[in-house]
């Protein structure tokens, strides 16, 4: 399996560079990583990142449902336009989904890893948005010390990040809203 992605990571890419470093290194690299795209995502999107962590802490089922899909399109999208990307038409296709995959991935798993480690400091009684990016950080410099366990635990966070934004974008309110409601309310005669 390290071959296949080695493979796709290129010749001397940047999963042998990584797995060329010690445990502790990786641990504070994958602490950093997450926490410095965590912080920027959340920053730059204010609105929008704390309503996506809000909405899958709520429905995580649902954000998997929903997530587990669109980043399974997205990863797919990025790959094919890394393979474009050699071809003649790569500048004018490929260039764009690579943009699209390098993007949208890295910041929907970082409010996957968010909600994930405010689920888990909620637990222990902090319930802040700020404990969940430490919490998620700490999730993400574990992860990395293994590459399966990166991949594992990455597919989970996209998961939750990615169903959550199309949610949030799409602006998907269940049963919340009363026009969606399939038993009429009570008070309506």
């Amino acid at each position: 399996m390290l071959e296949s992605v080695a493979l796709l990571g290129g010749e001397g890419g940047a999963v042998e560079a990584i797995q060329s470093l010690a445990l502790p290194e990786r641990a504070v690299g994958g602490v950093a990583a997450t926490l410095l795209v965590s912080m920027v995502v959340l920053g730059m999107l204010q609105g929008y990142g704390i309503r996506a962590v809000t909405k899958c802490r709520r429905s995580p089922v649902i954000s998997v449902c929903i997530g587990l899909p669109s980043a399974l399109v997205v990863g797919l999208l990025a790959g094919v336009g890394y393979l474009m990307i050699g071809t003649e038409v790569g500048a004018f296709f490929g260039v764009p989904f690579v943009i699209l995959g390098a993007t949208v991935l890295p910041s929907v798993t970082a409010i996957g890893f968010v909600s994930i480690g405010q689920s888990v400091a909620a637990r222990v009684g902090r319930d802040e948005l700020w404990a969940g990016v430490l919490v998620g950080g700490l999730l993400g410099g574990i992860a990395a010390i293994a590459l399966p366990i990166a991949i594992v635990v990455g597919t989970v966070a996209s998961a939750f990040g990615m169903g959550a934004s199309v949610r949030v974008l799409a602006g998907f309110r269940g049963a919340a809203g009363p026009d969606e409601r399939t038993v009429p309310p009570a008070n309506q005669i």
